[in-house]
């Protein structure tokens, strides 16, 4: 399997073997199976990433992906622009609401949560921030899947798409162009949601 991108192979292999692992844990047999890499490659670059704690093993000695990527992911977050200019207005809106608030952009065919602000309440939604998610799933989804921009009435609102139990309404953020550059979604538990 051809696995060059960038053409630096080992660079290109370990971004194959993290991007395996962001569907869950994976045993040194899976990995290679999931990114065609050869056994002793995948796991000379696994323990390699391990070594710099981009990943870990789990009690069952998978390979998951390790915490040092939520640092990382955090730092990214804050240094993308959009994030850091929609930060006070999240914030507002997190605690007018009460509920749990996210910014997402689109990245091909899914989108990524670039800013995560949880409700005050202790039943409430969670998504961590870096949580790539399906397009053709809950509000902040159809926000950005549409090819003929926002449904009609400017938002989209989704009751247990994304995850049974919560429901979310969501809106897009416009460049100057007007063009849809992300998503603003307010979710929680549908009981509260969708009362209000």
């Amino acid at each position: 399997m051809d696995t060059s991108v960038s053409g630096v192979g080992v660079l290109d292999k370990a971004v194959l073997i993290l991007g395996a692992l962001e569907a869950g844990p994976l045993s040194l047999a899976y990995l290679v199976q999931a990114t065609g890499i050869p056994r002793p490659t995948a796991h000379r670059l696994a323990v390699a990433l391990e070594d710099h704690g981009l990943v870990r093993r789990d009690d069952e000695g998978r390979f998951t992906l390790g915490l040092r990527l939520v640092a990382l992911g955090h730092a990214a977050g804050e240094a993308y622009p959009l994030a850091e200019a929609a930060g006070p207005a999240l914030r507002r809106l997190r605690d007018e609401t009460g509920e749990s608030v996210q910014l997402y952009v689109r990245r091909d065919d899914q989108r990524v949560c670039i800013v995560s602000m949880e409700s005050p309440h202790g039943l409430r939604t969670i998504v961590p921030l870096g949580a790539v998610l399906p397009l053709d799933r809950g509000s902040a989804g159809a926000v950005l899947r549409s090819t003929e921009g926002p449904p009609r009435k400017g938002w989209a609102e989704s009751v247990g798409e994304r995850e049974a139990g919560v429901a979310s309404v969501s809106a897009p953020v416009r460049d100057a162009d007007g063009v849809v550059i992300a998503a603003v979604g307010i979710s929680g538990p549908i009981e509260r949601v969708s009362r209000s």
